[in-house]
C-alpha cells in the first residue's frame, strides 16, 4: 500500500486537490457514456464520434498551456483549467441532442488536457528527487477517489432516471470547482528562466514524439474499462449491470495498493520500455478474456470479466510506470510543462480515437473485434523498447554538445 500522505506541505495540497478532482472524475468515468446513451439517448456511435471530435480539438492546448505554465508560473493555470472544466461538465445537463453534446465535451476534454500539462512543473518541482514516484502516488490517489465516484455512479446506473444522471454531472463540476479552491494552499512555483534556441524544442525531439505516439495507442487501454466494458456488459451479455462499477471498483483498488510499489521498479527508462512490452502482453490476453464472456452464464460472464480486469489492470500498473518514467526522464527540466505537454498529446489521441475505435471494434463488430484491440496493444508494447533506445541516444548527444559550451561558460 502507499504511504497515506505526503512527505511535504505542497504535496498534500496536491494530493487533496487531486483527491477531490478524482472522486467527481470517477463519477463520469464510470457511468459517463451511459449518461449520454441511456440518459440522453444518444446512439453510441454518436457518442463515440463527439468524443473523437474533443479528444482531437485538445491535442494541440496541452502543449501551449503546458509551455504556458512553465513561463508564467504552474498553479494559476492549473487552477484556471479546473474552473474551466467544471463549467463545461455542468453543460452535460444542457446536451440533449448531438452537437450541443459535442460542444460541452469538446471544453471539457480541452480543458483536461491543458490541466494534465499545466499541473506537471507543479509535480516536478514539489515531488523530491524522484517525481516520478510522486506521480505514482498521486495516481494511487486518483484511484481512490474515482472507487468512490463510482460507488455513486453504481447508485445512478441502477436508478436509471434522468434526474439521478443529471445530479452526477453537476456533482462532477463541484467537485472540479472544490479542486481548483484547494491550489489557493499551493505556494506559486517561479517561472522557468527561458533558454537560447528553438522555441518548441519538444516538437523538435522526434524520438520522444514517436514514443508520445506510442503511449498514445497504448493509452486507449484506459478506454476499455470505462467505455467498452460498460458498453459491452450491457449489451453483450447476461451479467448484471451493477458489475460496471465493481469491475471498476477491482481496478482502481488494485492501481491504490501497487502503483506506488509498481512505479519504484520501473527506475530507468531502460526498464519503462520493458514495462510496456509486458504490459501489451497483459491487454492482450484480458481483451481475450472479455470476449469469452459472451454468450455464457451470468455467474460465468461475471468470474470472466472479473478475471479479465484483474490482467487489464496489472497491465494498466506496468503502462502507466512506463509512462511516468520516461516522460519525465527524458525531458529537460526547465521545459517540463511543454514536454508533458508533448506527452499528454498521446493522451489527447486516446481520448480522440479510443472511445470510436473501441465501440466499433469491441461493440459494433463484437468478439474478433476483442482480439484485434489486443493485438494493436502487443504490437505496440513491443516497439517501445527501440523507440526508448532511439531517444536516449539523442539525449546523450546533446548532453554531449552541452559540456563543451558550458565549460567555456565557466572559464
Amino acid at each position: 500500500m502507499p504511504r497515506l500522505m505526503p512527505d511535504t506541505g505542497p504535496q498534500r495540497v496536491l494530493a487533496a486537490s487531486n483527491f477531490v478532482y478524482t472522486v467527481g472524475s470517477g463519477l463520469h468515468l464510470t457511468a459517463g457514456v451511459l449518461y449520454f446513451t441511456e440518459a440522453v439517448h444518444l446512439p453510441a456511435g454518436q457518442v463515440g464520434l463527439g468524443l473523437g471530435i474533443a479528444g482531437l480539438l485538445a491535442l494541440a492546448l496541452g502543449v501551449t498551456v503546458g509551455h504556458l505554465a512553465d513561463r508564467h508560473g504552474a498553479r494559476g493555470i492549473y487552477a484556471a483549467t479546473l474552473v474551466v472544466q467544471a463549467v463545461a461538465t455542468a453543460c452535460f445537463v444542457l446536451a440533449d441532442s448531438f452537437w450541443p453534446f459535442v460542444l460541452a465535451v469538446c471544453a471539457a476534454a480541452a480543458a483536461k488536457a491543458a490541466g494534465i500539462a499545466a499541473r506537471s512543473p507543479l509535480i516536478r518541482h514539489y515531488g523530491g528527487e524522484r517525481p516520478q514516484e510522486f506521480r505514482a502516488y498521486l495516481r494511487a490517489v486518483t484511484n481512490v477517489g474515482i472507487s468512490l465516484g463510482a460507488v455513486l455512479a453504481g447508485w445512478v446506473v441502477q436508478v436509471g432516471t434522468l434526474t439521478a444522471y443529471q445530479l452526477m454531472v453537476i456533482a462532477n463540476a463541484i467537485a472540479f470547482v472544490a479542486s481548483a479552491a484547494i491550489l489557493v494552499l499551493l505556494p506559486p512555483v517561479a517561472p522557468a528562466p527561458t533558454t537560447g534556441g528553438p522555441r518548441w524544442i519538444a516538437l523538435r525531439d522526434r524520438p520522444y514524439l514517436l514514443l508520445t505516439t506510442l503511449d498514445g495507442i497504448m493509452a486507449i487501454q484506459f478506454k476499455v474499462l470505462t467505455v467498452a466494458i460498460p458498453l459491452w456488459i450491457v449489451a453483450a451479455t447476461t451479467a448484471p449491470h451493477w458489475l460496471i462499477s465493481a469491475t471498476m471498483l477491482t481496478g482502481t483498488v488494485i492501481v491504490v495498493a501497487f502503483q506506488v510499489r509498481a512505479s519504484r521498479n520501473v527506475d530507468s527508462p531502460a526498464t519503462g520500455a520493458h514495462a510496456y512490452r509486458r504490459a501489451g502482453v497483459a491487454f492482450l490476453i484480458a481483451c481475450s478474456l472479455i470476449s469469452l464472456s459472451a454468450g455464457i452464464p451470468a455467474w460465468a460472464a461475471a468470474a470472466l470479466l472479473i478475471t479479465a480486469v484483474v490482467i487489464h489492470t496489472i497491465g494498466e500498473l506496468w503502462h502507466s510506470a512506463a509512462g511516468f518514467e520516461v516522460s519525465f526522464a527524458l525531458a529537460p527540466p526547465h521545459a517540463t510543462g511543454q514536454y508533458l505537454g508533448v506527452f499528454g498529446l498521446g493522451a489527447g489521441l486516446s481520448e480522440a480515437f479510443g472511445p470510436g475505435l473501441l465501440i466499433a471494434l469491441c461493440i459494433t463488430w463484437g468478439r474478433p473485434g476483442w482480439y484485434v484491440a489486443g493485438a494493436m496493444f502487443a504490437l505496440t508494447g513491443l516497439a517501445a523498447p527501440p523507440a526508448v533506445r532511439w531517444a536516449q541516444r539523442r539525449q546523450h548527444a546533446l548532453q554531449a554538445q552541452r559540456m563543451p559550451v558550458e565549460a567555456a561558460s565557466t572559464v
